[in-house]
């Protein structure tokens, strides 16, 4: 017991305190995009965050995972939050939540084994494209010194690993540079441009709606819609952490963990959220290990946000958007090609499927569940062959 606290928990303390103030670093201008997108106030989805970040870092089942306000979550509820409002949206992350961990209960998580490679292939590819292809508005079309700071970052944070590993490079090019930025007044767009940031605490709050069928029949859809997508994304999160530091996690544990997260969001007037695979990735990156590091990125994103606050908004997002160019760069399986000229037709297939659907819903779980569906119905079509040439 004890040795599991000290893994989960101490190994590595100073690295993953690190790792996890670049984490909430990048996560801010991101969940202030899908608060954009939800059609909600900003600190609907900085609240979402630091509630679920901090409390994923004790329930999860997956050590070194990011979770928090999502996009393809808010991709989801825009139809609820129009036609209803905010109070609904509430409603539905906290029935979101008790499905979440109904589903643990049953243990949704051991489905995880039945996805294949190829669709693990094409899903991180597919990550990676999206990840890239979101940092474009903050980079192209705005001015000369956005191109500089964005091209300062990338060296920064792919040089500097190289020579010194003690303090995350991605850390020291958001300080240096935000503070070159602020001593010029260089013509750059920063986080405050994305929204207002209020300077407040989230606070306990039940939801003000009709607590009887026609609310159940209004958002059940939703929740259990954002309950699928929200363990999709957060069980092939705990999969790709688990390959990277090359030791398994509680699936169960982590949908159970996620359903706890997302109850208390909507309590205190957050939207849903899942694990995060970018921000994850970004993590282990800057040498996050254990749960330290997600229990770093909730806190000191809300210090950030109530002390830091006129700072905060004063950071380029050309520097964040480079931060996050790497990530995809580092992200993107560059072997899948080759592997495709080389692979059976049927795993080039799902491969091809699992990319394009995600790039073009914008939905992981789409493009996972599609994927792996096409891989089942090739799999007996060629056994079927198979018995057929035998007879």
């Amino acid at each position: 017991m004890l040795e599991r606290i000290k893994e989960g928990w101490l190994s590595g303390g100073w690295a993953n305190i690190l790792a996890g103030i670049v984490v909430a670093l990048a996560l801010i201008p991101e969940v202030i995009a899908f608060s954009v997108i939800a059609g909600v106030d900003p600190m609907v989805g900085l609240y979402a965050s630091f509630i679920i970040a901090v409390t994923i870092a004790f329930t999860g089942g997956r050590p070194a995972m990011i979770s928090a306000a999502a996009g393809a979550i808010a991709l989801l509820v825009y139809p609820l939050v129009k036609t209803y409002g905010v109070d609904y949206l509430l409603a539905a992350t906290i029935l979101m939540g008790v499905i979440q961990i109904i589903l643990g209960l049953l243990k949704v998580g051991h489905l995880m084994k039945y996805i294949p490679n190829t669709v693990m292939i094409g899903f991180v590819d597919a990550l990676a494209i999206l990840i890239f292809h979101s940092q474009l508005q903050h980079i192209f079309g705005l001015s000369w010194e956005t191109y500089v700071f964005t091209g300062m970052t990338i060296l920064i944070v792919s040089i500097m690993p190289k020579f010194y590993t003690r303090i995350p490079a991605p850390l020291v090019a958001v300080v240096l540079l935000t503070i070159i930025s602020m001593m010029t007044d260089a013509n750059v767009r920063t986080v405050g441009d994305l929204g207002e940031i209020t300077r407040t605490l989230p606070h306990f709050l039940i939801p003000d709606v009709p607590w009887n069928f026609e609310t159940l029949k209004i958002i059940f859809p939703y929740s259990l819609s954002m309950a699928v997508v929200g363990l999709v994304e957060s069980l092939l999160t705990a999969r790709i952490v688990d390959e990277t530091l090359n030791s398994d996690s509680d699936k169960n544990r982590e949908s159970r963990g996620q359903g706890i997260a997302n109850i208390l969001s909507g309590l205190f007037g957050g939207i849903g959220g899942c694990a995060m695979i970018g921000q994850s990735v970004m993590n282990l990156q800057s040498g996050g290990t254990s749960r330290l590091s997600s229990l770093t990125a909730g806190t000191f994103l809300m210090f950030m946000i109530i002390v830091l606050g006129d700072y905060l908004v004063q950071i380029p997002m050309s520097i964040l958007a480079g931060i996050m160019v790497v990530v995809a760069w580092t992200t993107f399986e560059f072997k899948t090609f080759p592997l495709m000229r080389t692979a059976p037709k049927a795993d080039s297939a799902v491969i091809l499927l699992t990319i394009i659907l995600v790039l073009i819903t914008h939905n992981l779980a789409v493009g996972v569940i599609a994927g792996s569906l096409l891989n089942v119905i090739l799999k007996r079509n060629h056994q079927s062959a198979d018995r057929v040439a035998d007879q």
